[in-house]
């Protein structure tokens, strides 16, 4: 019997059962009227395929990661999408988004998109709040929108959200709350600006069946501290990012992998009474942070 050494190990008739099957299982997407849909699927029969023959799991372990599987499609609901977890902490999505995302001419980098992004978010005027009754520190984001020529992208699209102080996004809340996510649209010199709460570090939802596996293997289920933005602008390629906290020690840990040099910014720490951009009254310190947002053309 051969061992998780591979397929070299096996008898040459064994390895010609096992090509045999592989072919054949590609031909029978020969007939598919999608030439791209038949790409997909013969890709991943091959590389399913010779996952399997490298490894050589036991059908124990083969119905163990079905039942995996299954678990994660039965926690998934529309609130929680479990399989999105998995695909960021495989490393996947960000794969995925390297891919989608060639670098071109300075425009900001992409990470990856989370589980937690809602449509139809709350609209703020510039230099409005996104908090909305979320506990944490407060947190003034100032920035431009601009293209790679440092254009204006005036009216560019600006959609934020994260996590409160206490690790948790409105959405994993049971009481229908919206918090800490909102829009808004960039002015007429491609400028904008919104109170936020400073970013702190949390887990990804790991008490289903991803938690279960990064326990198993000794991982951590920490993302580094970060605020999402998907920005938008007629003629761009829309962005989805994070930026990150200068300092966090979680940088170089970030479970799914998406902190990127370029996205990590200095949060400055003001001190309780420090005047503020706009004169709002705090009582107690808060932090700024300016983000400039270059957008790549849509057909980079």
């Amino acid at each position: 019997m051969t061992t998780a050494a591979g397929a070299a190990g096996a008898s040459a008739e064994q390895q010609a059962r096992e090509r045999e099957l592989v072919e054949r299982v590609v031909r029978s997407f020969d007939a598919c009227p999608d030439p791209r849909l038949r790409q997909l699927m013969v890709g991943l029969v091959r590389h399913l395929h010779a996952y399997v023959r490298e490894v050589r799991p036991s059908e124990r372990e083969w119905g163990a990661a079905i039942g995996f599987l299954a678990r994660c499609g039965a926690i998934t609901d529309d609130r929680r999408q479990e399989f999105v977890l998995l695909s960021d902490v495989l490393g996947v999505s960000m794969q995925t988004i390297a891919v989608n995302n060639e670098a071109y001419r300075g425009a900001t980098e992409a990470t990856v998109f989370g589980p937690f992004f809602v449509e139809g978010s709350p609209r703020v005027p510039i230099g409005g709040d996104i908090a909305g009754g979320a506990v944490g520190e407060p947190c003034w984001v100032e920035g431009t929108v601009t293209d790679t020529d440092g254009e204006p992208l005036a009216g560019a699209l600006i959609e934020v959200w994260e996590a409160d102080a206490d690790g948790f996004y409105d959405v994993q809340y049971a009481d229908g709350r919206t918090a800490a996510r909102a829009h808004l649209y960039a002015d007429d010199q491609g400028r904008y600006s919104f109170w936020a709460i400073t970013p702190t570090p949390y887990p990804i939802p790991d008490d289903g069946p991803v938690g279960q596996l990064l326990a198993a293997v000794g991982r951590s289920p920490m993302r580094a501290s970060h605020l999402h933005f998907m920005v938008s602008h007629p003629g761009s390629r829309t962005l989805v990012t994070h930026i990150f906290v200068q300092g966090d020690e979680l940088l170089d840990s970030d479970t799914v992998f998406g902190v990127k040099d370029s996205l990590v910014m200095p949060f400055r720490r003001q001190p309780a009474g420090a005047a503020t951009p706009d004169g709002r009254a705090l009582d107690g310190p808060w932090s700024t942070v300016r983000f400039d947002i270059v957008l790549a053309p849509t057909t980079a």
